[in-house]
């Protein structure tokens, strides 16, 4: 059993998961706070610690991903992977669309590491509806995007899709941004209150292109207007040296 299935989820400060993705309280909780390792996430990659953070009477839950535990990758320089975790939240907040749960830098008990805030994850329902199916090609249905063919068994072809969700293509926006090398479909997290959520962004930032995403669906249509004036401002607050 995993260690979110072990530890029961802890109450956020001030209101619950929606709430903390922009409080500012819960960036000083996942910097200052102490820090301590309840299990590890065994799904993940690379070292992926589940822990709870505390700090003056505060307490929640989070995840801790130590530098040292980062499996080195051919084409990514060693030891930076939590670096563009925290760059790629930055990113988020400064299009305003805070679709990255909080993430700081900080030493923990295995040394210097990405520290980002525990969201549970809601269900369909009050997620809005299913993001990601596999559908008959013939007939996939309206409010879908097409992402490609998969092979499902027994020489059986079934069409990949996502659905037609502005949520979602916020998130296409964001990686494009970032060159998110490694958007799968477990790097969406429905959060309560209807919010998604992107995660484990740490194949990003690099400087030749790498954009790797199921989320295709868009392809070759224009930028909706709110995505263009994001980009504006984005592009304004960076500057010329592109400095986050």
């Amino acid at each position: 059993m995993s260690a979110p299935e072990r530890i029961p989820a802890l109450s956020l400060p001030a209101g619950g998961a929606a709430a903390g993705t922009s409080d500012p309280a819960v960036a000083e909780l996942l910097a200052r706070g102490e820090l301590t390792v309840r299990g590890r996430i065994p799904e993940a990659s690379n070292a992926a610690l589940y822990c709870t953070v505390s700090l003056d009477g505060r307490e929640t839950a989070c995840v801790y991903k130590p530098v040292a535990g980062e499996r080195p990758l051919w084409d990514f320089p060693d030891g930076n992977l939590a670096r563009r975790e925290v760059a790629a939240y930055e990113v988020s907040q400064a299009t305003g669309w805070g679709l990255v749960p909080p993430t700081v830098l900080r030493d923990g008990p295995y040394g210097e590491g990405m520290c980002q805030l525990w969201i549970e994850p809601a269900g369909a329902d009050a997620a809005g509806g299913e993001l990601l199916a596999l559908v008959d090609p013939e007939n996939p249905g309206p409010g879908w995007k097409e992402i490609g063919l998969a092979e499902v068994g027994e020489g059986r072809t079934a069409l990949l899709v996502h659905a037609d969700d502005p949520r979602l293509r916020r998130l296409a926006v964001l990686d494009a941004v970032i060159n998110n090398a490694d958007r799968k479909g477990g790097h969406l997290l429905p959060a309560p209150g209807g919010r998604l959520l992107g995660i484990d962004h740490g194949v990003t930032f690099h400087t030749e292109d790498k954009l790797r995403t199921l989320l295709w669906g868009w392809a070759g249509e224009p930028l909706p207007e709110e995505a263009v004036a994001v980009l504006r401002r984005l592009a304004d607050a960076l500057g010329e040296d592109g400095a986050l």
